[in-house]
């Protein structure tokens, strides 16, 4: 349940176990799949200037123009176990797929309008279910996310201001259209994970106590901040998780969950003409930044009009899949390092053993040449240090700037090594002053 539902009646030791698969999972995949794959960015002859799953905004069209793509909707290579197996393969422990996205078109059977998968298709396939029966095969936590103020078709929802056959009463679409189809979501299709809501357009408190009333169905859920903006009564944010998209936040969210959703090209639904893909090098960097800072990284796949996933998305998927099988211990469960100071080769995340012992988890994206690695601000010295690929042995020693590592002489890994140091205890740290060249000036970094 959000966070204004549960004021009062969870506790501390309750969130935190609701919480905690979450926390320990890291990692998980978007899939934004639609009516909108079809025209694919591209309306009558021209490419729209807009994330594709927008186009009818955009371009301005019709209803009773867009349904007819629902004509065409035929994804014969849509294979939601060849999907859950790529995330599994990929070190994703969750999945969320847009069950309803702007453009009012439902992914699953619903038995509030014919705009849907199974109705009005020539596939009559309920897609959210094939995708909850495979992610349950691989032990994949399922999600959906659901337009629940935005509805660009059916009458009365929020933003579409181009056709007036659409325009009607916003509370009679609430009433109607979303919160009926939010409780079949949460109802008919097993454990839901997690309820990722989008633009809350004209959702005030009142609204909000509607859908999570809703919620109950699915008591361990857990809802993301865009059920609504701000509770005005309660002045506090709603919902489990802040939700910053396409951006990493300098210093995370702290004291708050948080997960970044990322595109891996420029678009979340497919567009034919988006060649700007990111490449697994700035993936794994961002996995690690936000590990870093105590955040969770929803990675976005676009699949295309017949199903399949663009190889792009499958190619960048399985090499961090690889790296994680290697590494993951540095992601999985861990919590944001304890440095104020972005350190200048790479990223840190961290453990609080149970038994009192810390464990520190360098990412190393710039290994230096000379061996020697400086985590400046570390005042403890670890017990031990390594390698986590190979275990080869990494020597420390204290300096008046912090700790200093003596590493092997080659990277573990092209793109990210990670040193593993072990302590006694907990870790003292401190804030040190930007550091001075050879030349006695003050460089700051970006971070600085």
């Amino acid at each position: 349940m959000s966070e204004s539902l549960q004021s009062g009646r969870e506790t501390e030791q309750e969130r935190d176990a609701r919480m905690g698969w979450w926390r320990e999972a890291r990692y998980g995949m978007f899939i934004h799949f639609g009516l909108f794959s079809i025209p694919a960015g591209e309306w009558k002859g021209r490419d729209v200037p807009t994330y594709s799953e927008w186009i009818m905004n955009k371009a301005e069209i019709p209803v009773a123009e867009y349904a007819k793509l629902a004509d065409q909707f035929n994804p014969v290579n849509f294979d939601a176990g060849a999907i859950a197996r790529l995330a599994k393969e990929a070190g994703m422990k969750y999945l969320v797929i847009t069950a309803k996205h702007h453009d009012g078109f439902a992914i699953f059977k619903t038995a509030v309008t014919s705009f849907n998968s199974v109705d009005s298709t020539p596939c009559r396939r309920d897609f959210v279910r094939e995708l909850a029966e495979a992610c349950a095969n691989e032990g994949i936590r399922f999600g959906v996310y659901y337009s629940h103020a935005q509805d660009w078709y059916h009458r009365g929802g929020a933003g579409n201001n181009w056709d007036p056959t659409q325009q009607g009463d916003y509370d009679t679409y609430l009433d109607t259209i979303a919160i009926p189809q939010v409780e079949e979501l949460l109802s008919q299709y097993g454990p839901i994970s997690v309820l990722w809501y989008d633009t809350p357009r004209f959702v005030t408190p009142e609204r909000v106590a509607r859908f999570e009333t809703v919620h109950a169905l699915q008591p361990e859920i857990i809802v993301n901040n865009r059920l609504a903006s701000f509770d005005a009564q309660s002045g506090a944010t709603v919902g489990d998780t802040e939700t910053p998209e396409n951006f990493i936040p300098a210093n995370g969210y702290p004291g708050r969950d948080w997960e970044c959703c990322m595109t891996m090209n420029d678009n979340w639904g497919f567009k034919a003409s988006d060649s700007n893909w990111k490449g697994t090098k700035i993936l794994l960097h961002n996995l690690s930044d936000i590990v870093s800072k105590g955040g969770n990284f929803l990675l976005n796949i676009g699949p295309k009009a017949d199903g399949s996933v663009p190889t792009e998305s499958i190619n960048s998927l399985r090499a961090i899949g690889t790296w994680l099988r290697l590494n993951g211990e540095a992601v999985y469960g861990t919590v944001a390092g304890p440095f104020a100071r972005r350190m200048d080769w790479g990223r840190v995340s961290r453990l609080t053993n149970p038994d009192g012992t810390s464990t520190l988890y360098l990412h190393v994206w710039e290994w230096p040449k000379d061996g020697t690695l400086k985590v400046p601000g570390l005042r403890s010295l670890p017990a031990s240090g390594k390698v986590l690929v190979s275990g080869a042995s990494v020597a420390s020693k204290a300096t008046s700037e912090g700790v200093e590592l003596t590493l092997p002489g080659e990277a573990a890994d092209p793109i990210i090594s990670v040193i593993v140091l072990e302590f006694a205890g907990d870790i003292s740290i401190d804030s040190p002053a930007p550091l001075l060249d050879d030349q006695g000036r003050i460089v700051l970094s970006p971070y600085d």
